[in-house]
């Protein structure tokens, strides 16, 4: 299962009577990566549970590929959709943001994509850049959030020794910025005009 998410899955998993192992994640998804869960499995791993991510949909064809070549059984946890009035004008939020920004890294789209949120890489050097990117960008009155604070594996409940690379840059570099479906264009432009601005000055380290 993934570390980059809330503990709502994790928790349930403990319920159960199991115990998570977590596997990285596709850096361009947020969810789990085939190659990485693969890499974690053990003749003891019974299960696979793949959460989808800010509207985006996990690699399931490999996932069940894998789950059918070890005998595993494979869940899969979707995020509350979006209503049918409010997806088409999420979608066109998100589009409209994607071609005009260029001081983030903007997400990968595709036809499966509901953009449940509009979820960018801030260039620099990590979590310090990004949350005073964030700081900077509530004070000019944009209403963006950091979604993952800190992976699952890295809190005291649910502490493991592994590395998780994509995981943690990930919690590092995100930040949450506003497609809401009642987004007027004047606030679509103070976004994309307050992230450039600031994006030009984020240089990462070599």
């Amino acid at each position: 299962m993934p570390a980059y998410g809330s503990t709502a899955v994790s928790d349930a998993v403990v319920s159960a009577g199991a115990i998570p192992v977590f596997a990285d994640i596709d850096p361009m998804t947020y969810c789990l990566d085939v190659d990485a869960v693969d890499a974690v499995r053990t003749e003891r791993t019974a299960a696979v549970v793949v959460v989808r991510r800010f509207g985006h949909q996990a690699d399931m064809p490999g996932m069940h590929a894998l789950g059918q070549r070890h005998a595993l059984l494979v869940l899969e946890e979707g995020e509350p959709d979006a209503t049918y009035d409010e997806a088409p004008r999420r979608r066109a939020h998100a589009a409209y943001l994607t071609a005009r920004l260029n001081g983030v890294h903007t997400p990968v789209g595709g036809d499966g994509h509901s953009y449940q949120q509009y979820v960018v890489r801030v260039p620099g050097n990590g979590r310090p850049d990004r949350d005073a990117f964030a700081r900077v960008l509530r004070a000019k009155g944009v209403d963006c959030r950091v979604p993952v604070k800190t992976p699952l594996h890295r809190t005291p409940t649910y502490w493991r020794d592994v590395e998780l690379p994509e995981t943690e840059r990930a919690a590092d570099e995100t930040l949450a910025l506003p497609v809401d479906a009642w987004l007027t264009r004047r606030e679509l432009q103070r976004i994309v005009s307050a992230c450039n601005a600031l994006g030009g000055l984020l240089q990462p380290a070599f």
